[in-house]
């Protein structure tokens, strides 16, 4: 095992779920939040298992999943206008529960629930399928184009997983006001995939055949 690699994503995901708790209970005002605690069981328990997985049997893949520092302009916007997306979802769902605005029945956190482990699953097969997906747009050495399983069907299923993801948070947290922010998210998915291909247009061989192959970007026969 690679001991320094496993400190760093125990540190990364350490420091990540004191950040989420953070920024909902304390704008919830109490720990008595349910919605609050079953996002972050459904968020880190999975995260936590895929992480020990990867360590174990693709370390490479887990040390690109751990780089977050990415050197296009666009996607450091892309990354910016991410980050106050979430923190606005997550404080105002916080403060949506605190205030009653808008809450949605526990019901459909349990549905959205099952939507988002869903959208995990279909994220770890992508994760499965190309041990080329980094967090960050560029091309690698003696990279590939993947064109079969998922991506025989859209050109990133990953980016298509993270929409299932990010859509089903706010409905687990019970926050309709929270939900209308994250649809944010399919524009900002939207100028992130338009420079990947870009970068892959230019630097990988073969993308463009395979643009032609495969149609559809995200959602198969719209986009």
């Amino acid at each position: 095992m690679n001991r320094d690699l496993f400190i760093q994503a125990v540190l990364r995901f350490c420091a990540g779920a004191l950040i989420v708790s953070f920024l909902l209970f304390l704008p919830a005002g109490t720990l008595r939040y349910p919605q609050g605690w079953l996002l972050m069981g459904i968020l880190f328990v999975p995260m936590f298992a895929a992480g020990l997985v990867m360590l174990k049997k693709n370390p490479e893949l887990l040390k690109k999943r751990l780089n977050v520092k990415e050197e296009e302009t666009e996607q450091k916007e892309v990354i910016l206008l991410s980050a106050v997306m979430f923190l606005a979802a997550f404080v105002l769902a916080g403060l949506s529960f605190r205030f009653g605005w808008w809450m949605l029945p526990f019901p459909v956190s349990i549905i959205a629930a099952i939507v988002f482990l869903a959208a995990y699953a279909l994220y770890a097969e992508v994760l499965r399928e190309n041990t080329y997906l980094s967090r960050t747009i560029e091309v690698q050495e003696d990279q590939k184009v993947i064109d079969t399983g998922l991506y025989g069907i859209v050109r990133h299923p990953m980016y298509m997983a993270t929409v299932f993801l990010f859509l089903a948070m706010p409905l687990v947290l019970g926050s309709v006001i929270s939900f209308v922010i994250m649809l944010c998210y399919i524009p900002i998915i939207a100028k992130r995939i338009r420079n990947e291909e870009k970068v892959l247009t230019e630097g990988l061989q073969g993308y463009e055949k395979y643009k032609r192959k495969v149609k559809y970007r995200l959602v198969p026969f719209i986009w």
